[in-house]
């Protein structure tokens, strides 16, 4: 049966990036005219929903790799109506942005860590590169769609190589030292008055073997 008369073995394109992938993503926050100073939602980036539900509307670019320049929107959760627990999310998922951008452990409590994990608003928040662990939701028709629900520390193994931080190969490479020069000892000099021996011929200085000769390797013809 011929490829393009036949569909029932096509595969379906869902065209999501599949869940679990790691890549270096860039957050752009889509501004929805919503502030709360008290909050310090300001500058007007949150979006407030027909719910009541505050969020951000996160747009993240994927920089590198197989899916560079593919994009992936999802929602940062600010306040819901319904609890607390969307909002607790979204805090947990901007400090591990702030931890994979700056290069911090999320076990490092330092006081430069703290103040690492602090910003002055949203804006801090627009043009963040980091590294993203991309998962599969579901959109309002029930169709897969990429979502972005965890960061990337520098506790992962694979961090410092998506980051871009890990050494090169090239500055890993030792070259390796000369080999160490062996120089023939110098015939000794002639007593004064008597003239320099002359090399006696041996069985080794007549005639050089043929070409593939017995006992020699090729590269030393």
């Amino acid at each position: 049966m011929s490829l393009w008369t036949d569909f029932n073995d096509a595969q379906s394109n869902t065209n999501v990036i599949p869940k679990g992938t790691l890549a270096k993503v860039r957050l752009t926050i889509r501004p929805g005219g919503f502030d709360d100073p008290a909050q310090g939602w300001t500058g007007g980036y949150a979006r407030r929903g027909a719910t009541g539900a505050v969020y951000l509307d996160a747009e993240y670019t994927v920089l590198e790799g197989p899916y560079a320049r593919r994009k992936i929107w999802s929602l940062i959760g600010l306040y819901s109506p319904k609890g607390p627990d969307w909002a607790n999310m979204g805090r947990s998922l901007v400090r591990g942005m702030l931890n994979s951008a700056r290069g911090i452990s999320d076990k490092d409590n330092s006081p430069e860590a703290q103040a690492a994990r602090r910003i002055d608003g949203f804006a801090d928040l627009d043009g963040l590169e980091f590294v993203a662990r991309i998962d599969i939701g579901t959109d309002t028709n029930g169709e897969d769609k990429n979502e972005i629900r965890a960061a990337v520390t520098p506790d992962h193994r694979d961090y410092a190589q998506i980051m871009g931080t890990a050494p090169s190969m090239a500055s890993q490479t030792q070259h390796p030292a000369p080999a160490p020069q062996h120089h023939a000892p110098a015939a000794a000099a002639p007593a004064q008055g008597y003239p320099a021996p002359q090399p006696q011929p041996t069985p080794t200085q007549q005639a050089p073997a043929a070409p593939g000769a017995p006992g020699r390797p090729s590269w030393a013809q």
